[in-house]
């Protein structure tokens, strides 16, 4: 901030007068931020032509410190080479070496389960067993309800309990 007074009044178009307030012309000087930038940029381009030699002089030690290839996989093409590299079959899905996608795998299983669901046919013909659609089981067992399938198959305690002695046999 200046510390001259302002000796401008009111009325002549100028800044205010107040005898404790000076007004600056401006807050920010625009050389010192443009000179400010120009640094900045110069300290850039010296930081980037110093790191550009050093990454290539630890590029070439790291290169010469690498073992060298056997000579038996040196003398293999790049897709034998490629080959050896990758575990035996069975590989899992989504690995690389794989062949297959294991998201058209799983879109081509839940494709075939809802077809194998929704169709209809003879499981066995000679024993009157067909195959239906879900939806439509889902409809027959809510109308008839689910009592004609559970009083074929065998109750609980039924198959839990021992079976009663033979007549001659003793209990044990």
């Amino acid at each position: 901030m200046s510390t001259e007074k302002n000796s401008s009044g009111h009325g002549t178009g100028d800044a205010p007068f107040h005898e404790t307030v000076t007004f600056e012309p401006r807050d920010i000087n625009v050389a010192t931020v443009a000179k400010q930038l120009i640094y900045l940029a110069l300290t850039i381009v010296i930081a980037l032509l110093i790191c550009v030699p050093v990454l290539k002089v630890l590029t070439g030690v790291a290169a010469e410190d690498d073992t060298p290839m056997a000579p038996v996989r040196a003398q293999m093409n790049s897709g034998e080479r490629d080959r050896m590299s990758l575990p035996p079959e069975p590989r899992l899905q989504g690995v690389p070496g794989h062949l297959s996608d294991a998201q058209q795998d799983m879109r081509d299983k839940v494709a075939a389960d809802t077809i194998a669901n929704e169709s209809i046919g003879w499981v066995d013909q000679a024993n009157g067993i067909a195959k239906i659609p879900v939806s439509e089981a889902m409809k027959i067992i809510a109308e008839k309800g689910a009592t004609t399938a559970s009083s074929t198959a065998p109750s609980k305690s039924a198959a839990g309990s021992k079976a009663a002695p033979a007549t001659g046999e003793k209990k044990p």
